[in-house]
């Protein structure tokens, strides 16, 4: 779980309906309405993109006045599905996907089996996207993707970056022309095979 105790508070004076806020929040918890922002402080995850990016300085960070749990407890669903999952997207459950958060595989194969359809989802169960913003958008997108599931991009969106490839996605022929320089995909991805197949700690 994490513990959500920031929120934004807009200047309305000084605001100037730029959207700048609106495209750069992770969880799409802000709008604009009469030419000022908005903030929905029940999906806000606190993450202070918002505050950062804002060109009008018009956006403060303050605590909450009741801090907010935030989390997928996986002990409650069906950890099967959830391993499956993973290892499908080619992730040991208990692999960490987002270090700003700590947030692990298992907790978004979690968010995904409860129903999360985009980035975004994933974002406001987990808190995961919240620090950062960079790195996390590709495990999500992969174990999107393992559900069957191919969000787009939010239209006009700063939010998320697309897919990179992965060892196991590699075309042979890149293989082939790489091999005599000093690259050994195959054995790297045998390595990543063996740790994402890896015993569960605690739970075997």
């Amino acid at each position: 779980m994490k513990l959500v105790d920031l929120m934004p508070v807009v200047d309305t004076g000084k605001c100037k309906g730029c959207k700048t806020c609106v495209r750069v929040c992770p969880v799409l918890a802000v709008k604009i309405e009469g030419k000022v922002a908005v903030v929905d402080l029940d999906r806000c995850r606190g993450c202070a993109d918002c505050e950062q990016r804002c060109p009008e300085y018009a956006i403060a960070m303050v605590r909450r006045p009741e801090p907010v749990s935030v989390g997928v407890n996986v002990d409650e669903l069906d950890y099967q599905r959830i391993r499956e999952l993973c290892l499908k997207a080619r992730f040991h459950p208990e692999q960490t996907v987002c270090y700003c958060t700590g947030t692990r595989a298992d907790e978004v194969a979690g968010a995904i089996l409860l129903g999360a359809k985009t980035p975004e989802d994933v974002s406001f169960m987990t808190g995961l996207r919240t620090g950062c913003k960079v790195e996390c958008i590709e495990p999500v997108l992969r174990l999107l993707e393992a559900a069957g599931i191919h969000p787009e991009p939010v239209p006009d969106g700063w939010q998320w970056y697309g897919r990179t490839v992965t060892a196991w996605e590699i075309p042979e022929h890149v293989k082939q022309k790489y091999a005599s320089r000093g690259f050994y995909f195959d054995e790297d991805i045998e390595i990543l095979d063996r740790v994402v197949s890896a015993p569960l700690q605690g739970k075997e």
